[in-house]
């Protein structure tokens, strides 16, 4: 794992053949090019879209594993395999049942239809909703996986001392169940967020190449441009940003367990 990325980061101080490749003189301009406004703004859209699937995600899935670890042992492992039954199917494949689904043929529009809907066909497919909707539906089961880690070894005792105490079961959600749990929805967060600022596969699946993701920007460059120095340069901004992230993630979980050793104290 470590040799491609050191391969990565030195032809990222290289520059670009006439005609493609990698001329071995060392240069800076590859790293200067990325904070040139037109690419920080793929690179901030892109982290704006990745942050909302975040945001959704984490939503979505905080319930989904709470419900799942408040119900009888002899349930979760069952209701589990229903979470994580999605990753049983091809990445692709699940994105492209989005294209049937969300296209102006689509099953979505063909509800509404049913439903006494006598309007034009709503444009849901090649936007950036659908691109949204398509990065949470890949990566949900991620973070109610991540979250449900974190449930199930909550120690319930905290919870039940937190009622006994007079707490509602709000104030004690909002006290001490969150808290507590924060490790994994900081762990299925990052990890969603990483995978969806360097995708590029739903975006031009979904998006129809209308908008821009770094994924598809680092993708061009390597694979259409044959500017592999600069696409090299991208790529490590990303995983500088990956490691950013998880530093923040490992201080994070470091201070939830020290929060719950000193609420056994």
């Amino acid at each position: 794992m470590v040799a491609p990325c050191l391969l990565i980061l030195g032809y990222a101080f290289f520059e670009r053949g006439t005609w493609g490749g990698v001329v071995y003189t060392f240069t800076l301009e590859n790293f200067e090019r990325v904070f040139d406004p037109l690419y920080a703004r793929i690179f901030l859209n892109s982290a704006r879209i990745a942050a909302t699937v975040t945001l959704l995600a984490i939503l979505i899935a905080y319930p989904a594993a709470y419900a799942i670890s408040r119900a009888p042992k002899s349930r979760q492992a069952i209701l589990l395999f229903f979470a994580v039954l999605p990753f049983w199917s091809n990445y692709l494949i699940r994105t492209y049942a989005w294209i049937v689904l969300l296209n102006r043929e689509g099953l979505v529009n063909s509800v509404l239809r049913w439903g006494g809907y006598e309007g034009e066909p709503l444009s849901m497919l090649y936007s950036e909703g659908a691109v949204i909707v398509g990065l949470v539906y890949n990566y949900l089961p991620f973070v109610i996986l991540a979250i449900y880690s974190s449930l199930s070894r909550l120690d319930m005792s905290l919870v039940e001392a937190s009622r006994d105490l007079g707490a509602g079961p709000v104030r004690t959600f909002l006290r001490v169940t969150l808290p507590l749990t924060l490790p994994g929805v900081a762990a299925g967060g990052v990890f969603v967020f990483v995978l969806s600022i360097g995708n590029f596969v739903t975006p031009a699946l979904l998006g129809g190449g209308r908008f821009q993701m770094i994924g598809n920007l680092v993708y061009d460059q390597f694979l259409t441009a044959n500017d592999w120095p600069f696409g090299a340069a991208l790529g490590m901004i990303l995983i500088a940003i990956m490691i950013v992230l998880l530093t923040l993630q490992a201080r994070a979980t470091n201070r939830a367990a020290g929060t719950t050793r000193e609420a056994i104290r």
